[in-house]
């Protein structure tokens, strides 16, 4: 009688075991990434290490691309898709990478719309804009580094006062020069300036008048614009364009445009934006009310130069000066 009990009790708890998982073994979760840009696009690729270095392997992720720096007209339609995507996956979670994807996807489909926790990352415009936070959206806001890269320009060349401002036109370009215009009294040069050009023509041009007005351009993204037969252009031909047509010293807030010839820059990087979204998703589908769960923004940056444009300039820097900077040359 007691050998036959103890064989009970011994498969009652091989049965209980079965219905709870081990403690700290957490449930895969099924996650949708919206990017608002081409899978090419080397910020939405830093974005993505960020996003899989906290979900890949354990959880199912899926990417769509709005595709919108080559064709921003399209995106409502890719934004469609995406929702349809939702639908058909049915995700615990859903992040939604930079502006376009927040007008275009989140607010008309997700935002108070469903109970799915969103979280957002590489936001330049404010978070009120598109009613963050709300019931069940949050993220990190994207927010450039301007007056350290201002200020890290003018430690390499002291005669640097004033500088231009020049990127694509379009609603994250929109939201960039707001913040310059916003913390331009804080800068040690004065912004003079900007320009928004939508082809090469008027990007070479403004370079061209911006040359007479400024010691320094800070030149951000023109992915996109188009050349005189309406072919979109990668953003390394239009910076190398731009940059031989403005004649003078320019700095960037990126690493990749510091590869395509301007002198500096102290970098954002997409891997944070991506992980601490993620981070912020993993929270909330796994019980956080996404109430709790704040609005944040990123604060790391990487000093970026490029020793080719050094070398054109005549600037020979202290070698202590390139201590814990990424040193690039020009790619060709």
């Amino acid at each position: 009688m007691k050998k036959s009990l103890n064989c009970l009790m011994a498969v009652a708890a091989v049965c209980m075991w079965g219905l709870f998982p081990a403690v700290g073994h957490a449930a895969p979760f099924k996650v949708l990434v919206v990017m608002s840009y081409e899978e090419t696009y080397p910020w939405v690729q830093e974005m993505k290490e960020g996003i899989d270095s906290v979900l890949a392997g354990e959880h199912e992720v899926r990417y769509f691309y709005m595709d919108t720096k080559g064709n921003l007209k399209g995106g409502p339609q890719k934004a469609e898709e995406a929702y349809a995507l939702y639908r058909e996956f049915q995700p615990d979670g859903v992040i939604a990478a930079d502006d376009n994807a927040q007008s275009m996807f989140v607010v008309p489909y997700m935002k108070g719309k469903v109970k799915t926790p969103v979280m957002f990352c590489g936001v330049n415009a404010d978070a009120e804009k598109y009613g963050y936070p709300a019931s069940n959206v949050s993220g990190i806001l994207e927010r450039i580094h301007i007056a350290e890269s201002v200020a890290l320009a003018q430690q390499i060349i002291p005669s640097l006062k004033t500088f231009g401002f020049m990127i694509k036109k379009s609603p994250t370009g929109n939201a960039m020069l707001k913040q310059v215009q916003s913390e331009s009294d804080r800068y040690v040069a004065r912004f003079v300036a900007s320009e928004e050009p939508n082809t090469l023509k008027e990007a070479i041009s403004m370079a061209k008048k911006l040359r007479g007005q400024c010691d320094m351009l800070l030149l951000s993204t023109l992915h996109g614009i188009s050349d005189e037969h309406g072919r979109p252009v990668d953003n390394k031909e239009a910076i190398q364009t731009v940059l031989k047509a403005f004649g003078k010293p320019a700095i960037a807030y990126t690493g990749y445009e510091v590869k395509y010839g301007t002198l500096c820059a102290v970098q954002q990087t997409g891997q944070e934006q991506g992980k601490t979204a993620a981070e912020m998703l993993l929270k909330a589908m796994q019980g956080t009310p996404v109430s709790e769960i704040p609005i944040t923004r990123n604060y790391n940056g990487k000093r970026v130069i490029n020793v080719t444009a050094l070398k054109a300039l005549g600037i020979r820097p202290r070698a202590d000066f390139l201590l814990g900077a990424e040193v690039v040359k020009t790619e060709k």
